[in-house]
């Protein structure tokens, strides 16, 4: 159950810095490109990165499961799934499970942007099945 706190609670963490740091470089970079997200998906990435291979069991600073899931579920989950994409994507690779990480990045960003498109479009869709 302690786990689930800690998880819960760098969720919130990571939340709110996503938040912050996206409406900081929106206000600067302006919304032609979503340079905040941009930014928060690398650090994010970078983050998760170097939290787990510094913590792991065998790592330079190992630290409980808890505080890993912490860092790496709450708080860097909280700020970006990215970057939870991103590490699980290169241990993929690292395995030599080469079609399975093109699996991953083909069907994750295929069938995401699929989803937001049906979501998008889903209001007309139901509309449509109420008005009938």
């Amino acid at each position: 159950m302690l786990t689930y706190i800690w998880i819960a609670v760098g969720g919130l963490i990571g939340t709110l810095l996503r938040y912050q740091i996206n409406l900081f470089f929106t206000a600067r970079l302006g919304e032609a490109m979503p340079w905040g997200t941009i930014i928060i998906n690398i650090t994010g990435s970078f983050v998760i990165g170097l939290f787990a291979a510094l913590t792991e069991a065998g790592g330079r600073w190992p630290v409980p499961p808890e505080i890993r899931a912490f860092m790496l579920v709450g708080i860097c989950g909280g700020y970006t799934t990215f970057s939870s994409f991103s590490l699980q994507t290169l241990t993929l690779i690292q395995s030599g499970e080469i079609g399975r990480a093109l699996g991953n990045i083909i069907l994750s960003v295929t069938a995401g942007l699929i989803a937001v498109w049906v979501g998008v479009n889903s209001p007309i869709w139901l509309g449509r099945l109420f008005r009938s």
